[in-house]
């Protein structure tokens, strides 16, 4: 078939020939428009294809702006998150200043408190030194007493015995009160040291206490988290500045990007109207077995629905149903609804067979009028690979939703035919510049959808 078509299409001109008065015949210029016409087809293909190949280029500009844009919408509130911590940690410092400062305060207090007790235990320390002098003086009165007793003989043996039990007394308070001293001693140099630590602050001289180093230490330190903070949220300020005027240069980038892609579609959509006006002269061209092929397909496929409407496989509202049910696990999202089965049954005899029709062809569905695909072609209906996302998105190509620029235009369209020029998302950042020739479906005088057939350049 497509070497019937080929032979057609590249059908050399006649040869130009001249009757006796010198003019070119009608059959030349025929034959020599058709040429024309045929070169004119070839280099607005190419400029289509050229044309898709920017529309393309675009659609990945715009994604990348796309994504830099909300990667400065992101790095704007974290900015922002990390300036609520900087002022926390003003705050903390500012804080801890102050409670240094107290702390400072309670300390001279207790520096003066623990002065008061080196005096009450100095004067402790004198009671102590009065209790051992009057005991020992006691102990030698009642040494001389004891010494006059036995003198006295029999008569001072009582006495005595009163003299003796004074002395031993005022030797054990002679003794006690020394180790009071003793200790009242020991607690006072103690103490004596401990409130010369806590008075004095020195001012950072080398008379300094190690308690009153330790806070000035913990000042420097806060001083040097404070002014750290403070830099950074100078610098955090700045960024989000200049954030905020990228962010504004980037939305400028998005709304020029929109312009040259309209601009794109424009020009794009032109290039299409010319291969379809060029097509429709009834001149034989490249695209022309490719446009009567999907024409022919479309028929056969209305011609299938129709008989099984005519046969009760199935009734009109379920052949026209577009209530997609979701498939659970599937991704890209797979959907299936009521005539799903019936597409399974008969769409692949056609679709299959014009697979066949030339080694251009990439692949050959009927869409319903959203651009759902029931069933595919064979090779492109490979169950799914759970996490697999790429190898799905170029093998598992059934039951999916293709309402895009072509394949919503492919499968709404009601004109004899539509020629596009587009770039298909094999998946995995990977791409082919293809050609689609679609046709649409009627059943029952209803639109129902499309066949689209796709082919190389």
């Amino acid at each position: 078939m497509w070497d019937s078509w080929r032979g057609r299409a590249g059908k050399a001109a006649p040869d130009a020939s001249t009757d006796d008065t010198g003019l070119v015949s009608a059959s030349s210029a025929n034959g020599k428009t058709s040429t024309v016409v045929r070169q004119l087809s070839s280099g607005v293909s190419k400029l289509g294809r050229d044309a898709a190949e920017v529309r393309g280029l675009l659609e990945d500009t715009q994604k990348v702006v796309l994504s830099q844009a909300q990667a400065m919408q992101a790095l704007g509130g974290e900015l922002e998150q990390v300036r609520h911590a900087q002022d926390g940690i003003n705050q903390s410092t500012e804080l801890t200043r102050e409670a240094v400062e107290r702390a400072r305060t309670a300390l001279a207090g207790v520096g003066q408190e623990v002065g008061g007790i080196v005096s009450t235990l100095r004067q402790v320390s004198d009671a102590a030194s009065d209790i051992t002098r009057i005991a020992l003086q006691t102990r030698l009165v009642a040494f001389n007493a004891s010494v006059e007793a036995k003198r006295a003989g029999e008569a001072g043996r009582g006495f005595g015995v009163v003299a003796d039990a004074v002395k031993d007394l005022a030797a054990q308070v002679e003794a006690s009160s020394k180790a009071i001293m003793g200790t009242v001693g020991t607690l006072d140099s103690r103490i004596e040291n401990f409130s010369r630590e806590l008075r004095a602050d020195g001012a950072g001289g080398a008379g300094q206490s190690a308690i009153h180093q330790a806070f000035a230490d913990v000042e420097v330190d806060v001083d040097k988290i404070a002014q750290s903070a403070r830099e950074s949220q100078s610098t955090t300020q700045q960024l989000a500045v200049r954030s905020g005027e990228l962010g504004v240069e980037i939305q400028q980038a998005m709304r020029k990007l929109e312009a040259a892609f309209a601009c794109s579609d424009r020009f794009l959509r032109l290039s299409e109207q010319m291969i379809e006006q060029i097509a429709s002269s009834g001149i034989e061209v490249e695209d022309s077995p490719y446009i009567q092929a999907v024409q022919g397909a479309a028929a056969e496929i209305s011609a299938l629905l129709e008989r099984a409407l005519k046969d009760g496989r199935i009734d009109a509202s379920a052949l026209f149903d577009e209530h997609y049910q979701p498939m659970a696990g599937t991704d890209p999202q797979q959907v299936t609804t009521r005539f799903t089965a019936l597409a399974d049954q008969l769409f692949p005899e056609v679709q299959e067979r014009m697979l066949s029709f030339s080694d251009k062809v990439v692949f050959c569905i009927a869409v319903d009028r959203n651009g759902y695909v029931a069933t595919h072609n064979k090779r492109y209906c490979q169950p799914q690979r759970s996490g697999d996302t790429a190898w799905n998105t170029a093998n598992s190509r059934y039951r999916r939703i293709f309402n895009d620029r072509t394949g919503l235009a492919s499968a709404r369209n009601q004109r004899p035919f539509l020629l596009q020029t587009y770039r298909r998302d094999m998946g995995g950042g990977n791409f082919v510049l293809l050609k689609e020739a679609s046709a649409p479906v009627t059943v029952a005088g209803r639109h129902w959808g499309g066949v689209r057939l796709a082919f190389g350049f």
